[in-house]
């Protein structure tokens, strides 16, 4: 018992005093996710919102294939990306492998699909909602796009944060593409996973605190934006 009231100790002595060593982790964690997540949604929300209000050949599948790949396996997509950059890969004279810039691809293709389908269910209610007035009004579809994601901001919002708490939580396929190199691709989820197989109980349990914060800040906001959302429409 001894042994983790003395983890717990130095925890809290590591967060008190702000450890460099654990700023710079927590850092290149939100540098990573942030970053995957705002590549994410540069491709996820009008691709989302595209599928959203349209009918086409293959919408169906498109929708079956975007809900699917929301089960992708972290380790999976880690060896894929791997594959990609690594020196025999298609992508390896990029250098890419072991690097940040891996790890935010590995996580890009995680979070994508959450970003689509979320958009793509806001967008296909609203649409559906307002169609009638804006056809009325003439409006073409790149602004309908841009209204019903304007519309659709508040309830679109949590779809990001969604992406976000996946992508700050993931090992599988950082721990892969970026090795877990110290000082250039250790983040919060591998530096716990290193600290414990090492024994340094203490800033294992600092970054699992922090990580935990995190996590109920991302879902506490998600959970205040969808009620928000629901005053809003008088739900």
């Amino acid at each position: 018992m001894s042994e983790f009231t003395t983890a717990f100790v130095l925890a809290g002595k590591l967060l008190i005093t702000q450890n460099p060593a654990l700023l710079e982790i927590i850092l290149l964690s939100l540098r990573v996710s942030g970053g995957a997540v705002l590549i994410g949604c540069l491709i996820g929300l009008p691709t989302g919102a595209a599928i959203g209000m349209s009918r086409f050949p293959g919408r169906e599948l498109m929708v079956v294939i975007s809900n699917t790949l929301l089960g992708l396996p972290p380790v999976v997509v880690g060896l894929v990306v791997y594959l990609l950059l690594s020196r025999s890969g298609p992508l390896g004279w990029l250098n890419l492998l072991y690097s940040p810039a891996a790890m935010i691809a590995a996580q890009v293709i995680l979070v994508t699909p959450i970003i689509v389908a979320l958009t793509r269910q806001v967008t296909e209610d609203l649409n559906r909602e307002y169609d009638e007035q804006l056809r009325s009004l003439g409006v073409g579809a790149g602004g309908r796009l841009r209204t019903l994601l304007y519309e659709g901001r508040h309830a679109l919002s949590t779809a990001v944060l969604a992406a976000f708490g996946r992508a700050i939580a993931e090992v599988g396929a950082v721990i892969i593409v970026g090795g877990n190199i110290a000082h250039q691709t250790r983040v919060m989820t591998t530096a716990i996973a290193l600290e414990t197989s090492r024994g340094e109980l203490g800033m294992a349990i600092a970054l699992g605190i922090l990580l935990l914060a995190l996590a109920l800040l991302v879902n506490g906001t998600v959970s205040a934006l969808n009620r928000r959302n629901r005053h809003l429409h008088g739900g």
